[in-house]
C-alpha cells in the first residue's frame, strides 16, 4: 500500500473515531426510539422512512431489518422506505414536483400515532423538510438522523439525532450505526412484550 493510501485510510478511520464521542454522548436516543416504535408497531402501526442518496439506503435498510429480522427471528412488523416504490415515487416528481415525493406518500400512508424517520446528512433537503411538515399535520411522530446541527430538518423534527461528522461518509457510516441500535433496542423490547 502506497504510503497515500495509508493516510487516508488512517485519515478515515481518525475522522470516524473523532465523531463516535459527540455521537455516544446523544446514542441513547436510539434506545428510546427502538422501544417506542416496538409499541407503535407492535400496536398496528407502521414506520415511514426516506431519505436521498446514501442516506435512502440507510432509511430501505432499516425498513428491511423491521420487515424481516436484524438478529432473531421474529414477527416481521410494517416498515416503508418511501423511494423504494420507484413508480410512485416518479409519478409523483412528475406530476407534483420533486419537493412532494415523499410528503404525498407520507399523507397517503401515514396515520396518527404512526412513526416517520427521515435521513439526512444535510438536514436541509426541501422534500425530507416537505415530508416531516406533512408527517406532523398528519400527527405522527417526526424523527431524523442528520448531519450537525443546527439545520432546518432539525427544527421540523420532534426528536432529531445529529452526527458531526466532518464528512458525508462519516455522517452516513454513523447514521448505519444508529440504525443498528434503533433495531436492537426494537428486539429487546419486542422480546420483553412476548415473554
Amino acid at each position: 500500500m502506497s504510503t497515500h493510501a495509508a493516510s487516508s485510510v488512517t485519515a478515515h478511520c481518525d475522522e470516524l473515531l473523532n465523531a463516535m464521542v459527540p455521537f455516544r454522548e446523544r446514542a441513547h436516543l436510539t434506545e428510546r426510539w427502538g422501544q417506542r416504535l416496538a409499541a407503535v408497531l407492535g400496536g398496528g402501526g407502521r414506520l415511514l422512512a426516506a431519505g436521498n442518496g446514501g442516506s435512502a439506503a440507510q432509511a430501505q435498510h432499516l425498513t428491511a431489518e423491521l420487515v424481516g429480522r436484524y438478529r432473531d427471528d421474529r414477527p416481521p412488523f410494517s416498515a416503508i422506505a418511501l423511494h423504494a416504490d420507484t413508480s410512485t415515487t416518479t409519478a409523483i416528481a412528475n406530476d407534483y414536483g420533486v419537493d412532494e415525493v415523499f410528503a404525498r406518500q407520507v399523507r397517503a400512508h401515514g396515520r396518527p400515532g404512526d412513526v416517520l424517520i427521515l435521513l439526512s446528512t444535510s438536514g436541509a433537503s426541501a422534500n425530507l423538510l416537505s415530508a416531516a411538515d406533512a408527517g406532523r399535520a398528519t400527527g405522527m411522530r417526526v424523527w431524523a438522523l442528520t448531519g450537525a446541527a443546527p439545520n432546518p430538518l432539525v427544527a421540523d423534527s420532534d426528536e432529531a439525532l445529529c452526527v458531526p461528522g466532518a464528512s458525508t461518509a462519516t455522517v452516513q457510516e454513523l447514521h448505519l450505526v444508529a440504525v443498528h441500535m434503533v433495531c436492537a433496542a426494537f428486539d429487546a423490547a419486542v422480546e420483553r412484550a412476548t415473554a
